[in-house]
């Protein structure tokens, strides 16, 4: 007798609920992106969208950002913890002890109750009794992550490259009712906005890109409240689960084939500060150990225990043969030690005294996956950086990142110019960057021959990706920031595989001269001043 096609045991039914399942994101990321005001959202589409189950647990997620997918689910459930959820409430938190990852990323959370503020005739009749008694309950959670190119700070661009706390990093929202059972409350957010030591320098398209925020989970809202009213919020409940189970089994499978045994890396960022892992695969359970990385960071390379987790998650969805999502059931099996230091920092309850964070989103996350990556000899070192270029003045912010090459692996040799691993942007197309900033781009262009070779002893091997090179000129006195890694070491080659080359930068002065900049770093430039950035290639791949 066939399966029950409501019955999650079914592969089939599972494999439809899956993609029903990502439509709903997918749905409020494109409606996210169409509303939204920002270019930051609208053209590099630097935003992420995700479904979770009633307990705050990641289900699945459109084809986004890594590095904010996996600390989603971590960021819900911390916010639950402080916040008693009712139909209508709508919470945001850009918070890195609530499970943000840097100030610009702000985290919209809607909970998706079986009585919402809906018309009765979308909810199916055992819900309506329900209500009827008091008794709603949460179907799950929608939310979204989107980065503000400003949202406050001692530098326009709210990435500044010498911030060492939190407060001069810019606005720090706790966990904040942006709307109580359906009524909202924006003049209480743009008040947080403004009353901050280093306010932010554009409200009004903080509070645009919220309301696209907003709009995107009403609609996810809409969308798993219709499965549910089709199917019965139980029967979605049980299709969560079940995708989650699957998930661990992927994992479980994939690290068997890995093998039993110890495997352990470590990376360095520029600084000198360590990341180190230690990944002990067992029968029944998978440790990863972060133990002997770098201690608090004095500086702004602090990441958090959520952007550790998305690390780990993005890596064994990697492992696996199958078409997942990002589902947190990948780590189910997996125990996670991570010590107070740069990859856990503590945040007390004042900016002031808490470290700054926002490049260990954008940048060690980067070389956490490098790190894990070189332990399983999965493939060579990718760029290892999101090349951040931000600049600005107190009127506006722009923010971008630069792609540059990926990594060789046994039997393919890396792409050139791409993004890679922890960040899936989209970068601003020139007529836009032209006419809307005082900027001209120069030049845009592969960094040829700057992957690393495949074996250097004659026996062949693939090539790693080459980098990226980007001109821009500029029109006007600005502010500028870069935020980067691998510009004093390659990225590794693996299996006699050559390290790609790391990256550079510099301005060359209009007055004459040229500045030579750091892996982090800032400067003030003016009218026909010229930043050159040259991204890192990926490392090769040998034939061993």
């Amino acid at each position: 007798m066939p399966h029950d096609s409501h019955d999650p045991a079914n592969p089939i039914a599972l494999e439809l609920f899956t993609h029903r399942f990502a439509q709903v994101v997918a749905e409020m990321g494109e409606l996210l992106q169409r509303t939204a005001v920002s270019v930051n959202v609208k053209e590099r589409l630097d935003f992420s969208c995700a479904l979770l189950d009633d307990g705050g647990r990641l289900v699945v997620n459109a084809p986004h950002i890594p590095v904010h997918l996996g600390a989603l689910g971590l960021c819900v459930r911390r916010v639950s913890e402080s916040i008693d959820w009712h139909p209508g409430d709508v919470v945001l938190t850009n918070h890195p002890g609530f499970g943000g990852s840097h100030l610009p990323d702000v985290t919209v959370i809607t909970p998706v109750f079986e009585s919402p503020v809906l018309e009765p005739a979308v909810l199916e009749p055992v819900v309506l009794e329900r209500v009827a008694e008091g008794k709603s309950e949460v179907v799950g959670f929608v939310a979204n992550r989107a980065h503000h190119a400003e949202i406050g700070g001692t530098r326009p661009g709210s990435m500044p490259p010498d911030a060492s706390c939190l407060a001069e990093e810019g606005v720090v929202l706790p966990p904040t009712f942006l709307a109580r059972q359906g009524v909202f409350d924006w003049p209480a957010i743009a008040s947080a906005l403004a009353g901050a030591l280093y306010p932010s320098r554009s409200i009004e398209e903080n509070l645009a890109d919220l309301a696209a925020a907003v709009a995107a989970n009403r609609r996810g809202e809409t969308a798993l409240l219709e499965l549910a009213s089709r199917y019965g919020a139980e029967t979605v409940r049980q299709f969560m689960r079940e995708l989650s189970s699957r998930a661990a089994r992927g994992a479980r499978r994939a690290l068997a084939k890995i093998g039993c045994g110890r495997y352990a890396a470590e990376e360095r960022l520029d600084d000198g500060s360590p990341i180190k892992v230690s990944i002990e695969i067992g029968e029944d359970r998978t440790v990863i150990d972060f133990s002997g990385s770098s201690g608090v960071h004095p500086g702004n390379l602090n990441a958090t225990p959520g952007i550790v987790r998305s690390a780990v998650l993005y890596v064994l969805r990697l492992l696996i043969d199958e078409p997942l999502p990002l589902n947190e059931g990948l780590l189910e099996e997996v125990e996670l030690i991570i010590p107070t230091g740069m990859l856990n920092p503590e945040f007390p309850e004042d900016p002031s005294r808490a470290p700054a964070v926002v490049g260990g989103n954008v940048e060690t996350s980067q070389r956490i996956v490098d790190t894990l990556l070189k332990a399983l000899r999965v493939s060579a070192c990718s760029q290892g950086t999101m090349n951040n270029v931000v600049f600005g003045n107190e009127s506006f912010a722009y923010y971008e990142t630069i792609g540059g090459g990926a990594g060789a692996g046994p039997g393919f040799e890396g792409a050139s110019g791409v993004h890679t691993h922890m960040t899936n942007t989209a970068i601003t197309d020139p007529e836009i960057l032209e006419q809307r900033y005082p900027v001209r781009l120069e030049r845009f262009a592969i960094r040829r021959g700057s992957g690393g070779a495949g074996d250097s002893g004659g026996l062949g091997g693939w090539r790693g990706g080459d980098g990226l090179m980007r001109e821009l000129v500029f029109l006007e006195p600005l502010t500028v920031s870069i935020l980067s890694q691998h510009r004093k070491e390659g990225p590794y080659g693996v299996a006699g595989g050559a390290d790609g080359k790391p990256g550079r930068q510099w301005i060359e002065r209009a007055a004459g001269g040229r500045q030579a900049l750091s892996s982090v770093d800032g400067c003030e430039v003016a009218p026909g001043d010229r930043l050159v950035v040259k991204t890192p290639g990926g490392g090769g791949w040998g034939s061993a």
